[in-house]
This record gives C-alpha cells, sequence and structure tokens, in this order.
C-alpha cells in the first residue's frame, strides 16, 4: 500500500497501552494514527468524524466498552473499520470473532504477534469485508447489560433493569424506560436474541417485555390477551407470547393474571 494509505484510531484507556502500540506502528509510515481516544464516548465522536479505516479497541473500559463502542459505530453509510481488539482478558476472544474483528490481541503481545496482526488488516482492507451487526452476535454467557442508543451527537444508556418493554418500529426497535422512549435501528429478533429470556420475553411480534414489570394480564378477545404494565400500559400478546409468558412466569403467573 502506498505511504500513509490506513488511517488508525487507538482507543485504551491506559496512556502506557496507547504509547505501546504508537511505538509499534511508528515503524509504519503507511500507517497514520488519526486520534487516540480514552474511553468509548471518544472512540465514538472519532471514529465518526474522521471516518479511520482501522481502530485499535480495547474492550473494558469505563463508561462504554469496546462492544457497546462498535454498536455504535455501525453506520450504513461508510464502510466501517477493520477493528482488532487488544485486551488483557482472554474470555472476550469469542465475542469478538463474533463480532467480525480482524484480530484479538491478548496483552502482553509482542512485536512479531502485532506484525501478523497488521497483515490481516491489510488484507481486510483490501477485501474490504462488512462485518454483521455486533449485538446480535453475542453468545448467551456474554449478555449485556444495558443498551447504548446513538441520537445525534448524544449517546443514551440504558441499563437492563430500567428497561420496562420494547416495541418493533419498521428496522428500528423502540426502547421504553422511565417514561422515555429511545429509537434505536436494530431488528427486534436481534434485541431478543441479545436479551435474557429468564428476564425478557417476546410477548407478540411486535413487543419484548420485561417481566418484573407486568401487573397482570387479561383477556381481549377470541385467543387474544392485553398485558398490563405497573405503569398502565397495556401491550397485545399473541397465543404464542402467551405460551412463553406461561413457561417464563411458572408457577406465579397465576397470581398475577386473570382469565375467563
Amino acid at each position: 500500500m502506498p505511504a500513509a494509505s490506513i488511517r488508525a484510531v487507538i482507543v485504551d484507556d491506559e496512556e502506557l497501552a496507547r504509547a505501546f502500540l504508537r511505538e509499534l506502528l511508528s515503524a509504519h509510515p503507511e500507517i497514520e494514527i488519526a486520534a487516540e481516544c480514552s474511553n468509548g464516548f471518544e472512540a465514538v465522536k472519532a471514529v465518526s468524524d474522521l471516518s479511520p479505516d482501522l481502530l485499535f479497541l480495547d474492550v473494558q473500559m469505563p463508561k462504554l466498552d469496546g462492544f457497546e463502542v462498535l454498536e455504535l459505530i455501525d453506520s450504513p453509510r461508510t464502510p466501517p473499520p477493520a477493528v482488532v481488539f487488544t485486551t488483557a482478558y482472554d474470555q472476550y476472544a469469542m465475542r469478538a470473532f463474533d463480532a467480525h474483528a480482524v484480530d484479538y490481541l491478548l496483552k502482553p503481545f509482542g512485536a512479531e504477534r502485532f506484525e501478523r496482526a497488521l497483515d490481516r488488516v491489510k488484507q481486510r482492507l483490501h477485501d474490504r469485508r462488512l462485518p454483521v451487526e455486533v449485538a446480535s452476535a453475542r453468545p448467551p454467557a456474554a449478555r449485556p447489560q444495558r443498551i447504548v442508543v446513538k441520537d445525534g451527537s448524544r449517546i443514551h444508556v440504558i441499563p437492563l433493569d430500567k428497561l420496562d418493554y420494547a416495541e418493533a418500529q419498521d428496522d428500528y426497535v423502540a426502547l421504553h424506560s422511565a417514561g422515555k422512549s429511545y429509537l434505536k435501528q436494530q431488528p427486534i429478533g436481534n434485541l431478543e436474541a441479545a436479551l435474557d429470556p429468564a428476564r425478557f420475553v417476546r410477548i407478540h411480534r411486535s413487543a419484548i417485555v420485561n417481566l418484573e414489570r407486568i401487573s397482570r394480564v387479561e383477556p381481549y378477545a377470541k385467543e387474544s390477551r392485553i398485558a398490563i404494565l405497573a405503569d398502565g400500559t397495556r401491550l397485545p400478546v399473541s397465543r404464542a407470547g402467551y405460551a412463553r409468558l406461561l413457561e417464563a412466569m411458572g408457577d406465579s403467573h397465576g397470581s398475577r393474571s386473570s382469565t375467563r
């Protein structure tokens, strides 16, 4: 590749880790360090502003972790950067490759291992393969504890224990929490796959509800029901959704619902 043909962003909350990557990259004039970020919020802004080709991304960081950063920078308008995870924790490797990361560098890594990662990056950039959505790729053991939503220049972080329910709206999902709504570009099926089925149940093709928010379930029409939440919200319950509710709520369901 010609000189300075790859623009990179380094994201790590430790200055020493960023300095080590700078040192390794100094031997590669074809790679320009466009920005350095010490947290996930800075990373989202840098990627949005600079559209880099390559992202060196730590996993565990304050405010937003590396996987949440990837969710927020996904854009249909521009090719996403090639991603190399850099972390001291090996338990995230499967999630990283499920997210179509180019490589996963386990700290401490040396120059030889770093060079192999760069070779893979250059091949990926040459092929321009597009990654799939990250959230839906997470295995059950790595389910998120919060949802991040980008709203223009603002980022909302919704802890899952604060999520009341979600509704499908075409290619988006409306997330309802504490009386507020947030729109996220994500199919409801992908959201369902990422959530803990012991806490959240898809009661209708267009609705997922937090079990703790259900006050009661009442008959509505022939073979259909309505879930009434603690705040008075009424959500449709399909026949299949009712079966899932019964399974999730077990014997306690009878004390929380009424039927004909």
